[in-house]
């Protein structure tokens, strides 16, 4: 999983002052998961971390790779 989406969910839940088991419950799933993002775990289910990033008014999705160019 990118640090840079690691770092900015860890930061948000901190900002809102959630432990990993009350964002898990706000998002609606698993406080497993939660540690897994948080641990830079390689592989997650997009739809799950979507449903996490909801919860901040975002969303993640595919981005055009520069490495074409």
């Amino acid at each position: 999983m990118n640090d840079q989406l690691i770092e900015f969910i860890k930061t948000r839940r901190k900002a809102l002052k959630l432990s990993q088991q009350d964002l898990a419950e706000r998002a609606g799933i698993g406080l497993r998961f939660i540690r897994d993002l948080e641990q830079g775990k390689k592989t997650l289910r997009l739809d799950k971390v979507n449903q996490l990033l909801d919860l901040f008014g975002y969303e993640l999705g595919p981005v055009e790779s520069k490495r074409n160019e």
